[in-house]
């Protein structure tokens, strides 16, 4: 069987949609409507010098003439710094959590050629909503997406040279947790990942573009100031609503918890995917 007759877009699509039901939500931005989830968030983004945002940044075409969007910017980890060495960023952010800290940041670091779109990209209208065309288009870990051809393609039609996207590759630290604490919090009911970089892959090798692949592993870490708030950080994470489940999560945790200093931290890591490719090499019909 070759990719040609298997409908990869049905396949994300399914994937994505079981990720959901299990997770009880249909929007994934929800999850960090809270500012201080989302200011955790950027303060992790630059755990062990910033790797993950150093990485990310090297990796991008980026010249001092550069008009570059950013499809899911959080808080702004990539969007400001890459802000600096560019002309020009917009930062498409749906979260109010996550949005409200990205106006905050931008202004605490007096930050003003980034601007700031707060929509699903599913919902953002490239024509009236962006400023398109842009240099480079990515998405960093934030395409969440139910049709992921359509996100593509969205991306496609905003460029005017490179697309990048990141994504995993296997299953994620945290999902292994909920994976492992799945049947002891909520029964028989089994956990599902997302879907994963293959499927991207497979997606873009039929609409006949052929990226360029790269792969690494991220080491991440998840820093609290106590072991209570790191139970409090995972509760709502997994659907710790009882006090049996709660102590189900904390002897979970506690197996893997390490301490550093007058902080604790929860490590993991993850495969990842960096997928890109120029869009002049492979034209779609925009």
């Amino acid at each position: 069987m070759t990719p040609e007759t298997i409908d990869w877009a049905t396949c994300w699509r399914e994937q994505w949609q079981k990720n959901h039901d299990v997770n009880r939500r249909t929007d994934t931005a929800s999850i960090w409507d809270e500012q201080d989830a989302a200011r955790k968030f950027y303060r992790m983004s630059y755990e062990k010098n910033g790797e993950r945002v150093n990485r990310t940044i090297a990796g991008l075409a980026l010249t001092p003439e550069s008009r570059v969007l950013d499809v899911g910017a959080g808080p702004g980890a990539i969007a400001i710094p890459v802000a600096r060495q560019v002309a020009h960023v917009t930062a498409v952010e749906p979260s109010a959590g996550m949005f409200t800290v990205l106006e905050e940041m931008l202004a605490e670091e007096d930050v003003k050629n980034v601007d700031c779109v707060q929509k699903r990209w599913e919902d953002v209208n490239v024509a009236t909503d962006l400023s398109a065309p842009y240099d480079v288009v990515f998405a960093s870990f934030s395409l969440d997406v139910p049709d992921m051809q359509e996100a593509i393609e969205k991306m496609i039609e905003a460029s005017s040279r490179y697309v990048y996207i990141y994504w995993f590759a296997g299953e994620a630290s945290w999902e292994t947790m909920a994976r492992d604490l799945w049947p002891a919090l909520h029964g028989s009911s089994e956990y599902v990942s997302s879907p994963k970089s293959d499927i991207i892959f497979n997606i873009l090798y039929a609409m006949d573009i052929y990226p360029h692949v790269e792969h690494f592993v991220y080491e991440h870490i998840h820093r609290f100031n106590t072991e209570d708030e790191a139970v409090e950080y995972f509760k709502p994470r997994y659907f710790v609503e009882t006090e049996e489940q709660e102590e189900i999560l904390r002897e979970y945790i506690m197996r893997s918890l390490q301490h550093d200093g007058d902080t604790v931290i929860v490590p993991g890591h993850s495969h990842r995917m960096k997928i890109w490719w120029d869009v002049t090499e492979f034209p779609v019909e925009k």
